[in-house]
């Protein structure tokens, strides 16, 4: 470490058991196995009924069955201690796997909304009493999965690609309801194919949410509740502090905001108070007003900017 640069790590709102979505690990178990479970059933029912909605939310189910599988082995692989190769760990692997997580989403959005098309051209004959089974255990089901989910969603992108893959599952166990009604009540055929389309529809756009916000997180764009320019003017308005630079902040996986800084302090502050309690001050201003998991802070006497930047050279 050369002379005048200090480095100060802060440690605020850090999740006790590793990551954001660690804590829901159980959770997703049990609603992995309740997707599984559901699957199995929705594909009886559809090939029993004939019916492309139940299909659909069946296969929809499978990606989901896959992607609670990925998002229970994203946390053992982000849980895993720091090497000296690996100084975050394997945390990211929460957001790659969102990232996996989307992209299938997506596939399974455009297969259902093609075949959905493809049954206005060829209408098949679909028998709405079976649907109706079979869509109300896959939506007593889901909305149980959903009920586990609930919390986690908010802290964590892993968790909350579960989420959204289950709550788009009970929507569609609820397009299949009314059009097996429809088909029942009226004789109405394309009531199975529009249900197709609505669930095709669901399942995009939330999707497309999900991905701009893993890709914020891989791009390592600022954590949306952090105002950068609020963070500039709390370390500015720092006594002795006459300048910030090269700061950053991003995201190593949800719950694990990052934040660092070159922070350019007056020498006869330094001096009278020393770098230690700067450190301190810096911190605890960060720590009250922002939720920063790991803060590194460069303290630097006026001018040393520029010697930094011919160094550089």
């Amino acid at each position: 470490m050369g002379a005048g640069h200090y480095h100060g790590h802060g440690h605020t709102h850090a999740p006790a058991t590793g990551t954001a979505a660690a804590a829901y690990r159980g959770r997703l178990r049990v609603a992995l196995a309740i997707t599984l479970g559901v699957m199995v059933v929705e594909i009886v029912g559809g090939l029993l009924a004939d019916s492309l909605a139940l299909i659909a939310d069946a296969a929809h189910m499978a990606t989901d069955a896959l992607g609670l599988g990925m998002a229970l082995l994203a946390i053992h692989f982000a849980n895993r201690p720091a090497s000296t190769n690996r100084t975050f760990g394997y945390a990211r692997a929460e957001i790659l796997a969102a990232l996996a997580n989307c992209l299938l989403l997506l596939g399974v959005g455009g297969y259902v909304l093609y075949e959905a098309v493809q049954r206005f051209v060829t209408p098949a004959g679909t028998e709405g009493s079976v649907m109706i089974w079979f869509g109300a255990i896959g939506l007593v089901a889901n909305m149980i999965s959903l009920t586990l989910l609930m919390r986690g969603q908010a802290e964590s992108l892993n968790v909350r690609g579960a989420f959204l893959e289950v709550a788009a599952d009970a929507l569609g166990s609820v397009a299949v309801l009314i059009s097996a009604v429809v088909i029942l009540t009226t004789g109405w055929e394309y009531a199975d194919p529009i249900a197709s389309l609505v669930i095709g529809l669901m399942i995009v756009p939330r999707t497309v949410k999900l991905l701009r916000e893993t890709l914020d997180v891989l791009l390592e764009a600022a954590p949306k509740d952090v105002d950068m320019a609020e963070v500039r003017a709390h370390i500015v308005a720092l006594d002795g502090v006459e300048d910030v630079h090269d700061l950053h902040a991003w995201t190593i996986t949800s719950g694990m905001p990052v934040l660092s800084a070159h922070v350019v302090v007056r020498s006869d502050v330094l001096n009278a108070i020393g770098h230690e309690k700067m450190l301190h001050e810096l911190q605890g201003c960060l720590g009250d007003h922002f939720d920063v998991e790991h803060c590194t802070f460069q303290l630097e006497p006026v001018g040393h900017a520029e010697h930094e930047a011919r160094l550089c050279h």
